[in-house]
């Protein structure tokens, strides 16, 4: 699916520009078809059946689009070969989520793990992490080694950090917001950031696109979590409330706290990661929609949208940018 076709944009865009978009897209594939092969047999499986599976591509296209809207020249190939790092990074993190939760499909597809066992998806998972790496070393660029690397750190800090608080029913909302902050909004703001290393952007170039990468993090990943509640789960691929019967407390369950009486509470407590019924869970999703937990998470998501179109405001004025602010509007859109 090409970028212009997942944001509904087709016959919207310049035909010069989508045709510059699929062709990075298609050159950061083939880069990981090669990345992903290895003279062990079981290391090239567990990336094929990850590479296979499918994907939007969505950070190799913020990265490209980020430095397309600096309105500076940008070298497609490598761009291509820094896309590629990022999507390697992007399924390793996939690969580990699925040991992590027991998952036997992903996207309609078995997982490595389902198919290899988890020790050899785990370990296939590190070397397509070691790879992203080494391409970065071949890159060369020490800014852009030490942004993502550090990206990459926090990612695997919010993941702990994210077991860490589970089945802490009383999470406070600053506590949770830096478990998204981590394991989400770091990574896709370090996207855009190289994007701007990419282009040799100005430094308040990258400082906009760094924060507009953060904000809209923070937005797919808070409507990741209203969908949770509310999405249709042939879409979603999982149960509604798959977070609540796993103990895991998000906004709309953050949100649900404060207007319920001692009772409901004590009731909602027991039921949190302990086996929860689908009667007791429509019931408590029945009271984050009247209640106003939902609606209170989807304008959490949507201030953090207007934020990051506001940070674009300092780029040039082009179809470009316009992209990268339909984008904002699609992680929120999700779920109207």
């Amino acid at each position: 699916m090409s970028l212009a076709t997942l944001l509904g944009l087709e016959g919207g865009l310049d035909p010069g520009l989508m045709e510059r978009l699929d062709r990075y897209l298609s050159e950061v594939d083939r880069e990981l078809l090669e990345q992903v092969g290895s003279s062990v047999e079981l290391v090239e499986s567990v990336g094929v059946v990850t590479l296979r599976s499918g994907g939007k591509r969505i950070r190799p296209a913020l990265a490209y689009v980020s430095a397309l809207a600096t309105g500076r020249t940008v070298d497609d190939e490598r761009a291509s070969r820094v896309g590629a790092c990022l999507e390697l990074i992007h399924m390793a993190t996939l690969i580990h989520d699925d040991v992590i939760d027991q998952a036997a499909t992903r996207r309609n597809q078995p997982t490595a793990a389902s198919l290899h066992g988890n020790t050899a998806a785990i370990l296939g998972g590190d070397v397509l992490l070691a790879k992203s790496m080494r391409i970065l070393a071949q890159d060369g660029d020490l800014d852009l080694i030490r942004a993502v690397s550090s990206a990459v750190v926090e990612m695997a800090e919010g993941e702990v950090r994210e077991v860490e608080v589970r089945g802490e029913f009383d999470i406070s909302e600053q506590d949770h917001r830096e478990v998204i902050r981590k394991k989400t909004a770091a990574f896709t703001q370090v996207c855009c950031e190289a994007g701007a290393l990419l282009a040799g952007a100005s430094d308040a170039h990258r400082d906009a696109l760094a924060r507009f990468g953060h904000h809209l993090g923070m937005a797919f990943q808070i409507t990741d979590d209203v969908l949770d509640y509310e999405g249709d789960p042939v879409v979603t691929g999982k149960p509604h409330a798959t977070d609540f019967r796993e103990a895991q407390a998000t906004l709309p369950l953050i949100y649900l706290r404060d207007t319920l009486s001692e009772e409901e509470s004590s009731f909602t407590r027991k039921k949190f990661g302990n086996g929860v019924s689908d009667d007791d869970l429509a019931m408590i999703r029945a009271w984050m929609q009247t209640r106003g937990a939902l609606n209170q998470a989807r304008a959490e998501a949507e201030r953090h949208a207007e934020i990051a179109w506001l940070a674009l405001e300092t780029l040039p004025d082009s179809e470009v940018r316009g992209l990268l602010a339909s984008l904002a509007r699609f992680s929120i859109d999700r779920c109207q």
